[in-house]
Formats: structure tokens, C-alpha cells, sequence
């Protein structure tokens, strides 16, 4: 064994804890413990693993940095000096170009298709096999809910307002907006604040209106834009190194996914029925809250083909899963489109 194998299985024991049949795994989030949604979900799977497993598997929790510093979690959990961890997928699109797309697709797939696809239509098949070099297996156990298209001190009213726009967004969305003229860049959640309060950016997007409010954008952003062009939906994952998911057995490899499942139905209920209310003390706080012009999103969803496109042609596995999607969307879109009920109120 090579002295880096070594020390990654020291480490890897020392955060796994074995007792008889019982295996209690740190799970590095790159969430704060108390945020709402994002950090309530990786809660609401560890309490599903342990009912489903009769306590077998156990998750503990810790918030982001607690452990190793939020975008460094895909790297820990490759090498074993930490057995799992809670992401936003797209987190991890530098190293795994297809979690671009699976973080988000603009112009894509919502929540129940992005379900439909990722579990049912062989998209878990596709981005696993990314995965499988970094010796990593990787669950979709929460999606989100649209996001709204985010935070602006300044109205777009046409396409000519995004050029020179300064804008936190991330992902494909972000390559989409520079195309048009913008810069966009990621910064951290904890930082957001000040840089927007401060004119660093102009505007920003993070996640749910119930997340954006404890984020506290709606005291120094005027204008509050949709639709979430850019993040129809969103999955958030639990990633396990593989060694330590091989190292379960069948019947409980079986529980844990169904504890993801669980808790994937809990997202799709908990996510959409907050914002409502969160809308409404916003706009008390005297947020107006916009649609974009059509002219812009045309503009936004030309910008995001030729975004996908190009990525596409870049990487294989990218390719599939996005082939694969918007076959997928084209289907989905046929039944949909016979069951809208396009009744006048």
C-alpha cells in the first residue's frame, strides 16, 4: 500500500465509525446546517437512513467548512478522508462537466421530469459513470423547486441592460449571460451580502425565496426577477466513497436508496410550498417583483443552446446526458401538452 493509500485509510477509519453491524458516516455538507431547504434536506436523509436501516447506517452532519472547506468536499470524499458528503451537484462541474448539466439545464427540464429522467430514464446510469473514476457513488436525493432568475439593483428591460452586467450566478446560466455581455462570477453564500450591499456585483441568484431570505437580499436588492431561466430544477446529491458504499450489503445498499427516495418525495413537497408566503413579505419590504421581457428570455435561450452545444462537443458523457434530456423534455412535453387544461377562470 502507497503512503497516500495509507493515510486515506487512516483517515477514512477514523471518520467511519464500525460498531458490530453499525456504521456511523461524517457527511461533509456544502451547506449550513440551519439553512432552510438546502440544509434542512441533508437532516431530513440522515433521519431516513437511520429508520431504514434500523439504525445499521447512521449520518452525521456537518455544516459546511465544519469538516473540509464546501468546494473541496468532491475531492475528499474521492481520496477517502472523508466517507460522504451533501452538495449542490453543480458544485462539481470543473472536474465532471456533466454535473453542469445535471446541477441545472437552462431552459430544461422541471422537477417531476428532472425525477422522471435522472431515476427512471437513465440518467443515474449516465453521470454515475463520470463518478466511477473518482472511486465515488453519487445519489439524487433532493430536487429543487424553479428558482426565481434573482436579485438586481438595476431593471432589465431589454438585452443591451445585461452587457457589463456584474452578476453571481452559477453554472451554464453564467456562461449563457457572459454571451450576452455580462460578467458573472461565484461567490459564496456567506459573502453575497456585502457584495451586493457594497456594488461589487449588481446582482445575484442563490436558490427558493425562503433561502434567499435568510440570506437577506431583500434589504439591499430592489427588483426580484423570473422566471429561473437558468434552474428550471436542481438536484442535490449524496456522495459516498465507493469503497464505503461496497463495503454495505446488498439489502442495505437497497435501504439507503430508498431513504434517498423518501426523501426526494419530502423536496418535491417541501420545496414550492413555502414561497408563496416569503413572495408576499418581499413585496412588503418593497421588493417589486418582475417577470423579464420576452425579448430577453429569447435571447437568454439562444444564448443557453449554443452554451450547451458547445460543451457538448466537448465531452462524451456531457453529450449523452444531454441528448438524453432533451429527448427526454420532448416526450414529457407531448404527454403535458395533452393534459394542460387550458380553461379560462
Amino acid at each position: 500500500m502507497t503512503l497516500t493509500k495509507a493515510l486515506a485509510a487512516g483517515c477514512l477509519a477514523g471518520l467511519m465509525t464500525t460498531a458490530a453491524s453499525a456504521q456511523m458516516l461524517d457527511v461533509a455538507s456544502t451547506y449550513p446546517k440551519n439553512m432552510p431547504f438546502l440544509g434542512e434536506s441533508a437532516e431530513v436523509l440522515a433521519r431516513n437512513v437511520a429508520i431504514a436501516t434500523a439504525g445499521k447506517v447512521t449520518l452525521e452532519i456537518h455544516g459546511a467548512g465544519d469538516l473540509v472547506p464546501p468546494l473541496d468536499v468532491l475531492p475528499q470524499v474521492s481520496s477517502g478522508a472523508i466517507p460522504a458528503g451533501w452538495d449542490w451537484i453543480g458544485y462539481w462541474g470543473g472536474t465532471l462537466p456533466v454535473t453542469n448539466l445535471a446541477g441545472a439545464m437552462p431552459f430544461g427540464l422541471g422537477p417531476s421530469d428532472f425525477v422522471g429522467w435522472m431515476w427512471t430514464g437513465g440518467g443515474m446510469e449516465i453521470v454515475q459513470r463520470a463518478y466511477d473514476p473518482l472511486n465515488i457513488k453519487f445519489l439524487p436525493c433532493s430536487v429543487t423547486a424553479p428558482e426565481p432568475g434573482g436579485w438586481f439593483n438595476k431593471e432589465i428591460n431589454s438585452v443591451e441592460d445585461l452587457q457589463g452586467l456584474r452578476m453571481r450566478i452559477s453554472g451554464l446560466g453564467g456562461q449563457a449571460l457572459n454571451k450576452l455581455g455580462a460578467s458573472t462570477q461565484l461567490i459564496p453564500a456567506g459573502e453575497l451580502y456585502v457584495a451586493l450591499e457594497r456594488g461589487r456585483i449588481d446582482a445575484t441568484e442563490f436558490s427558493l425565496p425562503s433561502i434567499d431570505k435568510s440570506l437577506g437580499f431583500a434589504e439591499i436588492a430592489k427588483y426580484y426577477y423570473f422566471p429561473g431561466w437558468h434552474q428550471p430544477a436542481s438536484w442535490n446529491t449524496l456522495i459516498i466513497n465507493m469503497d464505503v458504499w461496497n463495503s454495505f450489503d446488498e439489502a442495505t445498499k437497497d435501504a439507503v436508496i430508498m431513504a434517498c427516495q423518501a426523501t426526494l418525495a419530502w423536496s418535491l413537497a417541501a420545496g414550492p410550498q413555502a414561497q408563496p408566503a416569503v413572495l408576499e413579505e418581499f413585496t412588503a419590504q418593497g421588493v417589486e417583483i418582475r417577470r423579464f421581457p420576452d425579448p430577453v428570455l429569447q435571447a437568454l435561450r439562444q444564448a443557453s443552446t449554443d452554451v450547451l452545444e458547445e460543451a457538448a462537443a466537448k465531452d462524451p458523457i456531457f453529450k449523452e446526458a444531454y441528448e438524453s434530456m432533451l429527448a427526454y423534455q420532448a416526450s414529457s412535453k407531448s404527454w403535458n401538452d395533452l393534459q394542460a387544461l387550458m380553461v379560462p377562470e
